[in-house]
């Protein structure tokens, strides 16, 4: 295994991956292998006997990505590393520590932290409206991972919420966690505030954690809070076996509690400690890392990026496109999909970002008027759409019948019967999202093991569905920048980079405005082959994003709007320009 561990890794990655003992920090830059290096490093361990599979902890974000790293530390022939959110890790000693520590079992979590407080709200006469629960329990989220108690809150955020003022919000705050008592409930934030506290009080505890987890990965290193900082520290004790992976540029949680000092100054604050710089992108293509690179540049932990692949022959340039308004700016989008679509680019490597989920609906109808498919991250999962859900009742039906056909023939004839037919409606819009979510249902079947069985397929539709592992669509996806985080594609569409909406019109402060550049630098590196930037001004006559300007000239080229829209180039510093057809592409 060594030599694969060690295999197909640039001279940085190898650096990173041969540095096993803590602390590392390794500033790992958009595109740049951090995931391959997570893993890579860890089967190094294992592979020279440094770790022992079973006391490795890797952590990080989400389930998704731990389940990735799983999945990539099997086909390096690893087995048994603990690779879990921080939450799924903490609820797990949690649930194993507590019948010893309280003879009981662990208390139950808060599965609707809205609804909880809705009824929290009652028992003190109060009626916010859903909106202001919402932000409420945003509160509370911020206040417990940032480790402050309610009155300590109250000081910090004296402003109140929607109608309620700050003493209503306290009151509720404390309302919800009476309730939640009551009903012997933890939420998720309890969960990491509750491991913690055992830890540190029982230390007989906290020896049995330490002796199980000797080494410590930590994934998205900058998106750590002071709670989940603070946990990461009861666990460690007093070793150094830990290695965090990060880019500070992407740090676009801060809301949530995010800080990213605890990866920026990790050098510091950890003797001895081992920083490596991956900066070698192997995604985009060097006019994409141009831009980003000019939009972080100086900004304090910026990496600068540097294309890791040759570059094309042929190279469409990142270019940004005026609009009159949001329809001819959505339309103009769907354009220019429709005509990758038409060059023979499968829907699935293209995607359309935006800052806000209400941008989405004018873009959705416009793709849908071209009969292009979509799915928007974020949205319905594919399991529980009603076509997805039809065809599976439909299958395991079929499944109790002996088949008359082969398995897949079987699959497409059932399929056919709920409307699927050999090729797509030529009309965008309902029928076509039907008939790609079956197409889905029958690739799936095209793709099983040989020898699969219907009853078999159907299971599998169901286990599937349970954790979430859901087929790519043939669609063009549509994304919020903040959904669109880990993710890549080769072409994307990045709208509304006006002011107002990227940076957002609430973002007023320098450290709010700086976060909305780094959602920008976010959305520009998740485009590996071509980007196009857009903009409208509105009826309110907005201005382009300050971030274009500070992008610069010679980076983006300015589009030439179509006589369709009647959309006009911008100027870098005006937002003003020539009109369609009316002499050469200019620079910005």
């Amino acid at each position: 295994m060594s030599g694969s561990a060690l295999s197909g890794l640039d001279e940085h990655q190898l650096e990173a991956v041969r540095a096993l003992r803590g602390p590392v920090a390794v500033l790992a830059g958009a595109g740049t292998g951090k995931t391959r290096v997570i893993t890579h490093r860890i089967a190094h361990g294992v592979d020279t006997g440094a770790y022992s599979p079973g006391r490795v902890m890797a952590v990080t974000f989400t389930a998704k990505a731990a389940g990735e790293m799983r999945g990539r530390l099997r086909a390096l022939g690893v087995e048994g590393v603990a690779a879990r959110t921080f939450h799924a890790a903490a609820l797990a000693q949690l649930n194993y520590f507590w019948p010893t520590l309280a003879g009981d079992t662990a208390p139950g979590i808060v599965d609707n932290k809205v609804r909880l407080l809705a009824h929290a709200a009652d028992a003190i006469g109060i009626s916010p409206d859903t909106a202001t629960l919402r932000d409420v329990a945003s509160e509370i989220e911020w206040r417990k991972v940032s480790m402050l108690g309610i009155d300590a809150y109250a000081a910090a955020r004296p402003r109140g919420i929607g109608r309620l003022n700050v003493e209503r919000v306290v009151d509720l705050q404390r309302s919800y966690e009476k309730l939640k008592d009551e009903r012997r409930q933890l939420d998720f934030e309890d969960v990491l505030l509750a491991c913690a506290g055992m830890l540190e009080a029982e230390a007989h505890v906290a020896r049995a954690v330490r002796e199980q987890y000797r080494h410590f990965t930590v994934d998205e290193f900058q998106d750590v809070s002071p709670l989940q900082h603070r946990l990461l520290e009861v666990w460690l004790g007093d070793r150094k076996d830990l290695c965090v992976v990060g880019d500070a540029s992407q740090t676009i949680y801060t809301f949530a509690g995010a800080d990213a000092r605890h990866l920026l100054e990790f050098g510091s604050r950890h003797e001895d400690a081992k920083v490596i710089r991956l900066e070698t992108n192997y995604r985009s293509d060097a006019a994409i890392l141009g831009v980003a690179n000019e939009l972080m540049r100086d900004r304090p932990g910026a990496l600068h990026l540097i294309a890791g692949r040759p570059a094309p022959a042929e190279a469409d340039p990142p270019t940004v496109q005026a609009y009159p308004d949001d329809e001819a700016e959505a339309r103009g989008i769907a354009a220019r999909v429709a005509a990758q679509i038409a060059r023979g680019i499968d829907p699935r490597r293209i995607a359309v970002l935006y800052r806000a989920h209400a941008q989405s609906a004018e873009v959705v109808r416009a793709l849908s008027d071209a009969g292009i498919a979509t799915t928007v991250l974020g949205g319905r999962r594919f399991f529980d759409m009603p076509e997805v859900r039809q065809g599976i009742m439909a299958l395991r039906g079929a499944s109790v019948a002996p088949l008359q056909t082969g398995f897949v023939d079987t699959v497409r004839d059932v399929l056919r019967s709920l409307g699927l037919t050999d090729e797509p409606p030529s009309a965008g819009g309902a029928l076509r999202d039907a008939w790609e979510l079956r197409a889905a249902l029958l690739r799936l079947a095209e793709e099983a093991p040989e020898g699969t069985t219907l009853r078999q397929f159907t299971d599998e539709l169901s286990a599937r569905a349970k954790t979430h592992d859901e087929p790519a669509l043939r669609t063009v996806t549509l994304a919020t920048i903040h959904a669109a985080k880990g993710l890549e594609w080769d072409h994307v569409h990045l709208a509304g980079l006006a002011e107002g909406l990227l940076p957002i019109s609430y973002a007023t402060t320098f450290e709010q405005v700086d976060e909305e550049r780094r959602l920008a630098y976010v959305a520009i590196t998740r485009a590996a082959r071509t980007l196009s930037v857009s903009w409208a001004r509105g009826v309110r006559e907005r201005q382009p994003s300050r971030f274009l300007r500070e992008i610069g000239s010679g980076t983006l080229r300015a589009a030439g709007a179509s006589a369709r829209s009647g959309g006009a180039t911008p100027s870098a510093g005006s937002g003003t320009g020539s009109r369609a057809g009316q002499g050469p592409a200019r620079t910005l």
